[in-house]
């Protein structure tokens, strides 16, 4: 490694000038088997923007050696002890940011079903669904947690009213999940500041799912519903290399422009063998309260005349009603609030969450679909 750390001579602080190794700030350099090299190094009084210029750097100065998505950078803080009036109850999370490395794919332990729930095309309302199709099958006497893929847009901790929430860490160094309406989750979101870019390199979203996959204490459950970012990148190709992922719902408003891409979304998981249990049409109409006129703004039957196409399973329709989208502005999910029990898009998310259930539940489903 001799070669290595005199390559990580040129890597500077920021915020000193000085080269980390000047600073003493190098812990270990480690190179595995697998071709992957691990850099730790001390990060106290560095700030979040000067750590991604040091990883940048870190990465600049052994690529012509490594490959980039095997590069993976750690930190350790040896932050002051806090006076006794201070101290919390228990220890926040930590993540260790870096490039993760594909593996090979691993069940969650003590998770009986992991389904995605997916669009391509921002904007149609998938994340709102996520969570009220967790809480419907939550309803339904299903433990159930859910997490948030979507690194650079988090909205998990608005739409679940946990805002500003941090997570701590169990006595085995696990991140312990949030909880709230009776759902685990956990979020990039509780993990930075609600101003914060993530001005990151692809590979490095990988390293910081399989520790949300694999390092969250989610003790036993029925369904862990994983809220996917718009696209086909990053995201969706390290959930699929490196987990088990039983089925995947794919969301769309009708419209022809959401339902293109959200076709070659659903084509990218149908080309890496992940079955897709469904597709669900998202604010399909749209009702004035207490009127019994349907107004279709973004077109009629889109997604619906698409799965037929594709020879896919139609979950069903969800209309567009104003104490959904006030719900979740407010964090407080639609299908948590029993007054709305008569409403169309209540009945509607419960026959989409039995659906999805009861596709779970038959014997040998999965199978046929990956055939």
């Amino acid at each position: 490694m001799e070669n290595t750390i005199k390559l990580l001579g040129s890597v500077k602080n920021p915020a000193t000038g000085k080269s980390l190794t000047e600073e003493n700030r190098w812990v270990n350099a480690e190179a595995k088997d697998s071709g992957e090299v691990v850099i730790t190094y001390k990060r106290d009084g560095i700030d979040p923007k000067q750590k991604r210029q040091i990883e940048d750097a870190i990465v600049d100065a052994l690529k012509s050696n490594y490959e980039e998505d095997k590069i993976l950078v750690k930190t350790v803080s040896q932050d002051p002890a806090p006076k006794a009036e201070d101290k919390p109850t228990a220890a926040h999370a930590n993540l260790k940011v870096g490039h993760g490395v594909n593996g090979n794919k691993k069940r969650i332990p003590k998770v009986k079903k992991v389904i995605a729930v997916s669009s391509a095309k921002g904007g149609v309302g998938k994340s709102t669904v996520a969570v009220n199709l967790a809480v419907s099958l939550k309803n339904m006497g299903h433990s159930v947690g859910m997490l948030d893929a979507d690194i650079y847009g988090p909205s998990l901790p608005i739409l679940l009213n946990k805002k500003g929430s941090k997570p701590e860490a169990t006595p085995e160094k696990k991140i312990k999940p949030l909880e709230s309406y009776g759902l685990k989750f956990i979020s990039f979101g509780l993990f930075i500041n609600d101003n914060d870019p993530v001005i990151w390199r692809g590979p490095m979203l990988g390293g910081v799912l399989n520790q949300f996959f694999f390092d969250t204490d989610w003790g036993e459950l029925d369904y862990l519903i994983i809220d996917l970012p718009p696209g086909t990148g990053d995201t969706q190709l390290s959930l699929v290399q490196n987990t088990e992922v039983d089925g995947v719902v794919v969301v769309s408003t009708p419209q022809n422009v959401a339902v293109a891409d959200t076709i070659k979304g659903l084509r990218m998981f149908q080309q890496v063998n992940t079955p897709i249990i469904g597709m669900v049409e998202n604010m399909a109409y749209f009702s004035p309260d207490g009127k019994e006129e349907k107004y279709y703004i973004f077109g009629k039957d889109g997604v619906k005349n698409v799965a037929k196409e594709l020879e896919v399973n139609f979950l069903g329709s969800i209309p567009l009603e104003m104490v959904m989208r006030e719900g979740g502005d407010q964090g407080k999910p639609y299908m948590a609030d029993e007054s709305h029990k008569e409403n169309e898009g209540y009945k509607s998310y419960m026959a989409i969450a039995e659906k999805v259930a009861k596709m779970n539940e038959e014997k040998g489903f999965f199978s046929k679909l990956f055939k």
